[in-house]
């Protein structure tokens, strides 16, 4: 009897041993302080913080790991979401935004006065403008440049300019250009200029933009003599912005524009080619507000009259953007 017994009775231990071991409890959960250290860490929003204090947390309990990843995976989903619903807002806002309405610019000006054996005074003003979309953006450039000596005037430049673009892809777009300017001690009382083409960023980092563009022109010079004459033309620009340190920044703009007439001989026989060149250093002063020294240089092949074909200026001005 004793030994019938024993049988089943050691079979049901050997169950229970067995039943004790497959049901054994889980790993511990993630301590309560370091599931909260994490979650204070995710609360402030930034992944360098999160990422930080993920690789702390997995230092201290190894056996979490998988359950730490987890959670810095389900933040990144959410930061991921967050600026998916962000990016869809801005691009509704900017559907529906007004003609007036987005624009971003930079005001620029510089004065001069001098008294005793020379009386003279001097203003720069120029205003840029720019209001980018989705796909595109509208520039707006006006200057003014006045100089006076001894109550007779020595310089009086104005230019106007407006250029939309389409992005064509990421880097690639397409421009037109209206521009016009004036300048009566070169001889010039009205000239327009119409263009439009291709251009391309070359260069699109944090700290440093290039980009080039050219197209066919279309040109109507109106000299103070009274004479005009309108030409085809060919028109290249580059636009460069170099930001050298927080606080400085480098920019050239330049412009080319390479005319003649609609035959060959027109072409041969009186074409003429522009060159305006300007390079301006930029330094903060405030937030919104910078000096900008800039050097222009204005070349005119075909200058009328007795104008001088290259024409200079340097310029000390102060900037604020809005």
């Amino acid at each position: 009897m004793r030994c019938a017994d024993s049988a089943p009775r050691l079979a049901l231990l050997t169950a229970l041993a067995a039943t004790s071991q497959v049901a054994a409890p889980a790993a511990a959960a993630l301590p309560d302080p370091v599931r909260a250290m994490i979650q204070a860490a995710i609360a402030t929003g930034d992944p360098a913080k999160v990422a930080a204090v993920v690789e702390a947390a997995k230092t201290v309990s190894p056996a979490d790991a998988a359950e730490i990843d987890g959670l810095q995976e389900a933040f990144q989903r959410g930061q991921r979401e967050l600026a998916a619903a962000r990016q869809t807002q801005e691009q509704q806002t900017i559907r529906q935004a007004g003609l007036f309405e987005r624009w971003e610019g930079r005001g620029q000006i510089g004065a001069s006065q001098s008294s005793g054996n020379s009386q003279s005074a001097g203003i720069t003003v120029q205003l840029d403008l720019e209001r980018v979309g989705i796909g595109w953006r509208h520039k707006l450039r006006a200057a003014i440049d006045f100089q006076e000596a001894n109550d007779i005037t020595t310089r009086e430049q104005y230019f106007v300019s407006y250029e939309p673009r389409v992005d064509v892809s990421p880097r690639l777009f397409a421009y037109a250009l209206g521009q016009w300017d004036k300048d009566e001690f070169q001889g010039i009382r009205n000239r327009y200029a119409v263009s439009g083409g291709l251009g391309y960023q070359v260069l699109a980092g944090p700290a440093l933009q290039l980009s080039v563009k050219a197209g066919p022109a279309w040109r109507r010079t109106e000299y103070s003599t009274g004479s005009g004459e309108s030409r085809l033309a060919a028109l290249a620009g580059i636009d460069l912005d170099w930001q050298i340190a927080p606080a400085l920044k480098l920019t050239q703009d330049s412009e080319l524009v390479a005319e003649g007439g609609g035959t060959a001989t027109a072409f041969f026989d009186a074409n003429n080619t522009t060159v305006h060149l300007v390079t301006g250093l930029e330094a903060g002063i405030l937030a919104s507000l910078t000096a900008r020294l800039s050097y222009d240089i204005e070349y005119d092949s075909n200058a009328p009259g007795d104008a001088a074909s290259t024409d200079t200026l340097s310029r000390l001005t102060i900037v604020y953007a809005f």
